[in-house]
C-alpha cells in the first residue's frame, strides 16, 4: 500500500509540475481532466477519495490509540514503534494523496475558467474591431453625407441666386410689356383719332367735289 501511495503521490507531483509549465503534456492532461469529470468519473474521485478520507481517519485514530497506550504503560514497545512509525508514513501519504489531488482539481478548474476568458476576451477583441470598422465606415459615411449636403446648399444658393435674377427679369419684362400696352393704347387711340379725320377730310371733299359738280352743271346750263 506504501508503494501504491508513493507512486500515485509521484505522480499527482508530476500533473501539477506539468499544469504549471507550458509543456506539450498540459493540453493532453487538461483534455484527460476534462473527460475524467465527464459521465461517471466524478463519482470514481469521489468514492476513491471517501476511501482515502476514511483509511486516513483510521490510521489517525490508531496512532492515537498507541500513543494513550504509552502513557498508560510508560514503556516504548519496539513493535508499536513501527507500527506507529508505518501509520505515521501512510498518513502522511494519504493526507499529501489529498492535498495534491485537491491542487489538481483546483489548477484543472482555475485553468479552464482562464481559458473561458481568454476566448471571450478574443470574441470580445473581435467584435470591437468588427464595431470599429463598421464606425469607421460609418464616419466615411458621414463624411460623404457631409460633403453632399454641402454641395446641395452651394446647389440650392445657386438656384436661388438664378431664381432671384429670372425674378428680376420677369419683373422688368412685366414692366416693359405694361409700358408697351400703355405705348399701343396710345397709339390705338391716335390711330382711332386719325381715322376721324380722315372720315372728316373725306366727308369734306366729297361736299367739295359735290359742289364743284353742281357748279359745273349750272355753267353748262
Amino acid at each position: 500500500m506504501q508503494q501504491l501511495l508513493f507512486a500515485v503521490v509521484l505522480f499527482e507531483v508530476v500533473v501539477i509540475m506539468a499544469l504549471s509549465f507550458k509543456t506539450p503534456m498540459r493540453k493532453l492532461l487538461i483534455m484527460s481532466l476534462d473527460r475524467s469529470k465527464r459521465g461517471r468519473g466524478p463519482v470514481v474521485i469521489q468514492t476513491v477519495s471517501a476511501t482515502v478520507i476514511v483509511l486516513l481517519v483510521t490510521s489517525v485514530y490508531n496512532m492515537m490509540a498507541i500513543q494513550k497506550r504509552w502513557i498508560e504503560d510508560g514503556v516504548v514497545n519496539p513493535t508499536d514503534e513501527v507500527i506507529m512509525a508505518k501509520h505515521l508514513l501512510e498518513s502522511t501519504l494519504m493526507g499529501g494523496f489529498l492535498f495534491l489531488g485537491l491542487m489538481i482539481d483546483r489548477l484543472h478548474h482555475y485553468m479552464r475558467e482562464l481559458r473561458i476568458r481568454r476566448k471571450n476576451m478574443e470574441v470580445i477583441k473581435k467584435e470591437g474591431a468588427l464595431l470599429e470598422g463598421v464606425k469607421a465606415r460609418g464616419l466615411d459615411e458621414v463624411k460623404n453625407l457631409m460633403e453632399e449636403i454641402t454641395s446641395l446648399r452651394k446647389r440650392q444658393e445657386q438656384l436661388d441666386s438664378e431664381l432671384e435674377a429670372r425674378s428680376k427679369e420677369i419683373r422688368t419684362e412685366r414692366t416693359s410689356a405694361v409700358a408697351l400696352q400703355k405705348q399701343s393704347e396710345g397709339f390705338l387711340i391716335e390711330f382711332n383719332r386719325l381715322l376721324e379725320e380722315n372720315q372728316v377730310l373725306r366727308d369734306q371733299l366729297h361736299a367739295v367735289d359735290s359742289k364743284l359738280s353742281r357748279s359745273s352743271s349750272k355753267k353748262n346750263t
